[in-house]
């Protein structure tokens, strides 16, 4: 197993097309590391640079204490899975279990038992003798897991590997992923677009958004304390509500006006300095949809807002809500969560009363400014 750290990476086409830029990240050993972002933000292009398969513009790769710039994929140790899993069709499991034992000239003995010990890790021991066309998506997925853990490698990539399977054995195949790498304490990089995949695998979580890191951290950081509003509006399911919003503070009270409500923040005193550095300024807050209750009356306190939609989840709905902000056709949508099939249907009106204490101020430029 290995460390990797990424310094100042780049990655320029040509034509001046530039995929990912001034990437720095250090992996720890034995750690689980989640890229997400939207399609073509430069996940995909960043993983391949690690295993080799793309040339790095600018900015040095070192896997464990080594300098991996120049060194070919072979030479790297490092083992990568695809979303099309690319499968020997004319080989085995078995078969394709071997295949890169074979390449390096590994003894018959040690293939052995590398493959069953790889084999019964993943439970498809059962499996050995059939041919990929034989086997499920899900049994195909595990296999091109194997054939790339039973080389033993210092750092293992997947790239989206659970994309062409359905939602329930998608969440299967997830949990499996997570106990294997905890079983195996393999330094691990995942890639996807879906964001909820992310925050249930990640030790740590890298969001990605047009080749820039806009954020590194746990998933309980990225949900709680977003960097900016691409990171708010991206991640959590569903992500953070975001309104319009303008700070004012007169005497001693700070208030904050959002969606035509106007909330008692905090005593001006009491403030943190990047909300009073931006007093009276166009804002955006941004809140989640367990911070949004439904109260019995408005008030000066709570927003008035019509029911669009309601998602029944079983243990919870989400109510789709449209509140007007005053301006010509304008209109703010936020989720609120309730528990169980809740009272509220399409077309009622409704009063919203935000926590103020988990509110969340970004500035005009899209950076997080903070809670209260």
């Amino acid at each position: 197993m290995a460390s990797l750290e990424l310094t100042g990476i780049d990655k320029e086409y040509a034509g001046g097309v530039q995929a990912v830029r001034g990437v720095d990240l250090r992996v720890a050993d034995g750690e689980l590391v989640v890229f997400v972002g939207p399609s073509g933000c430069g996940k995909s292009t960043l993983l391949r640079m690690i295993a080799g398969l793309e040339e790095i513009t600018r900015g040095t790769l070192r896997i464990g204490e080594r300098v991996a710039n120049d060194l070919t994929p072979q030479e790297r140790n490092v083992a990568m899975v695809f979303q099309d899993y690319a499968l020997y069709p004319h080989l085995t499991v078995r078969g394709n279990l071997e295949f890169p034992l074979r390449m390096r000239g590994m003894a018959r003995a040690e293939r052995e038992r590398r493959v069953a010990e790889t084999a019964g890790m993943l439970g498809i021991d059962a499996l050995l003798d059939r041919l990929p066309r034989a086997i499920s998506g899900g049994q195909r997925q595990r296999v091109a897991m194997g054939r790339a853990l039973v080389r033993q490698p210092a750092v293992f990539l997947l790239d989206e590997p659970l994309s062409n399977l359905d939602a329930r054995l998608r969440s299967e195949v997830r949990g499996e992923i997570r106990r294997l790498q905890q079983r195996t304490r393999t330094t691990m990089l995942y890639v996807t677009h879906d964001q909820a995949e992310a925050m249930t695998l990640g030790d740590r979580v890298v969001v990605l958004d047009r080749g820039v890191v806009q954020q590194v951290g746990t998933p309980e950081e990225m949900y709680r304390e977003p960097a900016n509003v691409f990171v708010a509006g991206f991640v959590g399911t569903p992500p953070m509500n975001l309104a319009p919003a303008r700070l004012r503070i007169d005497g001693d009270l700070a208030t904050i006006e959002v969606g035509g409500a106007t909330l008692r923040v905090m005593p001006t005193r009491a403030l943190p300095e990047a909300w009073r550095a931006h007093a009276g300024a166009a804002l955006q807050a941004g809140f989640h949809a367990e911070d949004v209750a439904i109260v019995a009356a408005a008030d000066a306190e709570a927003m008035a807002a019509r029911v669009e939609a309601v998602e029944f989840l079983g243990h919870e709905s989400l109510l789709h809500l449209v509140v007007p902000t005053g301006a010509a056709a304008a209109v703010v949508r936020l989720v609120a969560r309730q528990a169980g099939a809740g009272q509220a249907r399409p077309g009622d009106p409704v009063a919203l009363q935000v926590h103020p204490g988990r509110l969340r101020l970004f500035a005009a430029d899209g950076r997080a400014l903070g809670s209260a």
